[in-house]
């Protein structure tokens, strides 16, 4: 059975929805919440009082959901731009390392290739040994992802913890194929970010950022905004500008309200759910199964212990691969020559028998 009740969301009429790891459905309870930011963004001061109050009692789901206190969550447009706002923050030598898995996404990877003062070096993530054996010189950083979105791989992050510690480097982690089912331990991390977009239910525009401020209490970012500064009087700018305190310094400018009502009522929906992992899991290990059975290869692990909630099939036709599944009533991911097949809670045995049933009837 579905965990969560299908007509929450609206999902496709006739077709078995697998591809959360890109978009998940969208739940019917959004539009009550664009309903409300529409009043009060209609509502003038006060209304954008309630716009703030809004953000947050996001943080605050957040922080409760990733095991952190509310000042460490801020919020950014996407990964690309926290993870960006990072690299860009920290004063790079010549010589410095940043480790990151071969197989990383992008959005980790980009802002970092371009520092031409540091060394970008591939290690296997997936090995902490390898990992250890590759810290040579003055690694500054370790980027990784919680799974990966290429194999549905899941990384050991206490282990990357350790190792980083040895070598007095950063730990950063892209928790975007992980939040929303399995637990987030955020101060495992340095700092860490996620999109809202894919099992957070929530959508495009809003990212996650978090700040250890434990960790690195002297973090501040190279540029600022109107709203990333402390004070609102106006602003003596001989004196010079003060960050705020928290977390919310990653967010320079107005903060996507709209995508923050969104993702307040996705975590609260979320929330009366604590045993997605298990769900999901129970799916993936099902799918698996039945890949063995038809002799049809996986490059995610079988070990529900070692993967997160998408299992991925390596091919080199993968996008029509991906049409003629969805001819065949299966929403599928693909993308970099490989087919993602991924669940969440709205998903049930019978969507894995007909994506088996599929798969069989085109590569077996």
């Amino acid at each position: 059975m579905p965990l969560f009740d299908p007509a929450d969301f609206r999902l496709p009429h006739g077709l078995s929805h697998v591809c959360a790891g890109g978009e998940t459905a969208f739940l019917r309870r959004h539009d009550a919440a664009f309903a409300r930011y529409a009043e009060d963004k209609s509502a003038g001061a006060a209304g954008r009082d309630r716009q703030d109050a809004e953000m947050e009692r996001a943080r605050a789901l957040v922080a409760a959901a990733w095991a952190a206190a509310p000042g460490d969550i801020g919020f950014v447009a996407s990964v690309a731009e926290g993870m960006s706002m990072l690299v860009e923050s920290l004063d790079w030598q010549p010589g410095d390392v940043v480790l990151v898995d071969p197989d990383e996404y992008l959005s980790v990877v980009a802002p970092v290739a371009l520092r031409h003062r540091a060394e970008l070096r591939f290690a296997p993530m997936a090995e902490p040994e390898a990992v250890a054996r590759a810290c040579t010189g003055r690694v500054r950083m370790l980027a990784v992802s919680h799974v990966s979105y290429l194999t549905g791989r899941r990384f050991d992050l206490a282990a990357l913890r350790r190792i980083a510690d040895a070598h007095g480097a950063l730990l950063v982690v892209d928790h975007t194929q992980a939040a929303g089912y399995l637990p987030i331990d955020a101060p495992l991390a340095d700092f860490a970010f996620s999109a809202c977009y894919k099992w957070l239910l929530g959508m495009t525009g809003t990212a996650i950022a978090y700040w250890n401020r434990a960790r690195q209490p002297a973090w501040a970012p190279a540029t600022a905004g109107w709203f990333s500064v402390a004070s609102m009087a106006r602003p003596d700018y001989a004196a010079g500008l003060q960050l705020r305190p928290d977390a919310l310094r990653f967010t320079r400018g107005n903060p996507s309200h709209a995508g923050l009502y969104v993702l307040a009522s996705a975590l609260d929906y979320l929330a009366g759910f604590p045993d997605i992992a298990a769900h999901v899991q129970g799916l993936t290990t099902a799918l698996h199964a039945r890949l063995a059975a038809a002799g049809i290869a996986s490059t995610t692990p079988a070990d529900p212990r070692l993967h997160g909630a998408s299992v991925c099939i390596a091919h080199p036709e993968a996008g029509r691969l991906c049409d003629a599944l969805a001819e065949r009533g299966v929403l599928a991911w693909n993308g970099r020559g490989r087919v993602r097949f991924s669940f969440h809670g709205y998903n049930d045995l019978g969507d894995v028998e007909c994506l088996a049933g599929a798969l069989r009837g085109l590569l077996g």
